[in-house]
């Protein structure tokens, strides 16, 4: 596929998503050059091919992504722009509502900045040019966006194999928090509880378990990080939660012979969201989509 709009890229953050980003970017025909605080992480991404290691002496790319944390993106966004690094830019933090606000406050070139978020295709752990085939990849205009910068972050997400997906910044921050924040945060509590058991019981556990705590394997500085970007949103799905499960000790502290028809109800709720989920597993491609949707 030869891209057309994109002929060079500079990926800042060669964690797992920016390195992925350059594979799949590298494989496309599309000049990567790599920057990271950690030389030896541009260095590692450089070593799988995922590109070369930006110079100064690099003339301004077509497009500049920015793959760090969410407390760095504004700095990082602000400097790049500042430098000249890029004609159009974009970013992949999990949170978007502080970081768009955030960089509309700093000065940042608006005009020139989209807000994204790639979601990893799941079973895919480590950094892969597939990553994010056919999976959303949630881009978060401003209202003043050109369509020449929306083009080309289109064309960034369709060369990595993703789905378009617009939203506001607001939505998405609280879709975010309750498919994906809620369940970070409620596996984590899972398997610190674990550390309470004598450890010749945990080989007792079935696969339900090691797949419900299998997100905590992120950094929790990186999650601490998440999390405190988007702490409105994920408090109000905590507190859903937490009241939930409270709901369910009190029956079964209560003992009565009802608690089996009360629990069933609630099991058949999860039954019934559990359905839900695997019947949305297949997302439409941007073919599938009726005409005027942005998927």
């Amino acid at each position: 596929m030869r891209p057309a709009f994109l002929r060079t890229a500079v990926v800042i953050g060669c964690g797992v998503s920016g390195t992925s980003i350059a594979l799949a970017l590298t494989g496309a025909g599309v000049e990567v050059t790599l920057a990271d605080q950690d030389p030896r992480a541009a260095a590692e991404a450089h070593r799988l091919g995922a590109g070369e290691v930006w110079t100064p002496t690099r003339a301004p790319a077509d497009i500049v992504v920015v793959a760090t944390p969410p407390s760095a993106v504004v700095d990082v966004l602000h400097t790049a722009q500042a430098r000249g690094l890029g004609n159009v830019y974009t970013d992949v933090a999990g949170t978007k509502d502080i970081v768009a606000a955030e960089a509309e406050l700093r000065g940042c070139d608006l005009k020139g900045y989209v807000p994204g978020h790639p979601l990893p295709a799941r079973g895919v752990t480590g950094r892969s040019a597939s990553r994010f085939v056919g999976r959303p990849w949630i881009l978060c205009p401003y209202e003043t966006t050109p369509r020449w910068a929306l083009a080309t972050v289109a064309e960034l997400v369709t060369l990595c194999g993703a789905v378009r997906r617009d939203m506001t910044p607001h939505a998405h921050d609280r879709a975010m928090a309750a498919v994906g924040h809620l369940p970070y945060v409620v596996a984590a509590v899972l398997a610190g509880g674990l550390l309470d058991l004598d450890p010749e019981l945990l080989p007792l556990a079935g696969e339900e378990l090691a797949a419900a705590v299998r997100t905590v394997g992120a950094g929790p500085l990186v999650g601490g990080d998440l999390l405190a970007h988007n702490a409105g949103p994920v408090a109000d799905q905590l507190d859903k939660a937490a009241a939930a499960l409270a709901a369910v000790a009190r029956t079964l502290h209560r003992g009565e012979d009802t608690v089996p028809v009360e629990l069933g109800l609630l099991l058949e709720l999860g039954e019934r969201g559990r359905a839900a989920l695997r019947a949305a597993d297949e997302y439409r491609t941007a073919e599938d989509a009726r005409p005027g949707d942005r998927m």
